[in-house]
């Protein structure tokens, strides 16, 4: 959903990329740097409750998630190591996200279905971190998985948004649901990419054994 922004969001981020590089700002630098920001946003305004603040700015710096890499292209240092690194903070990040969500309701029992959207907010922090990993083994051992139903950033602002216009008068049942669907197709796309390196690590044993 949101890839199909990337061009645009290239655009608009160019000029700023050039103005670090200029300065001497490395792509790394940015790269650490938002993740401890969205990681302090998360776990500092969610669980007390300043659910729309918190989504507000997470979302903020979640469009400068393509900044690093604009500029590593810039600077001819885009390689392995600055996708690795990219990679690895952003499973911190959501992490910190979701902990976030699941605090908030396990430190507000009085919210309606807290306990749903502490467990639904759990599962889909646990969920998100399987998700990449599936991808992330099966390129290990030679297969491909990036079959799925939404991507990091999507998965981001499926749950902000809800969680965070509950500060508007947004029923909190809304927000459990999604998270619960959020759960659901994290859960599927886990089964997906099972399946599809099945098939794959599957297929030369066949072949071989005709």
């Amino acid at each position: 959903m949101l890839r199909h922004l990337r061009a645009t969001m290239t655009r608009l981020f160019t000029p700023l990329a050039k103005l670090l590089t200029r300065w001497g700002v490395s792509p790394d630098a940015v790269t650490i740097a938002g993740t401890v920001v969205v990681m302090t946003v998360a776990l500092a305004l969610l669980p007390t409750g300043h659910l729309f603040l918190g989504g507000l700015l997470i979302g903020v710096f979640a469009l400068f998630d393509s900044l690093d890499g604009i500029m590593a292209r810039a600077q001819g240092r885009s390689g392995p190591w600055g996708a690795f690194l990219d990679s690895t903070l952003d499973r911190l990040a959501d992490g910190a996200v979701f902990a976030g969500i699941t605090l908030f309701f396990v430190l507000h029992p009085d919210v309606p279905h807290a306990t749903w959207g502490a467990v639904a907010a759990l599962a889909c922090l646990v969920l998100g971190g399987v998700v990449p990993y599936a991808r992330a083994r099966a390129e290990s051992v030679g297969a491909t998985a990036s079959v799925g139903i939404a991507e990091r950033s999507d998965r981001l602002v499926i749950a902000l948004v809800p969680v965070g216009f509950t500060d508007l008068g947004l029923p909190f049942v809304v927000a459990v649901v999604v998270l619960t669907l959020l759960a659901v197709a994290s859960l599927v796309t886990v089964a997906q990419r099972i399946a599809t390196v099945r098939v794959q690590l599957r297929a030369p044993l066949t072949e071989g054994g005709r």
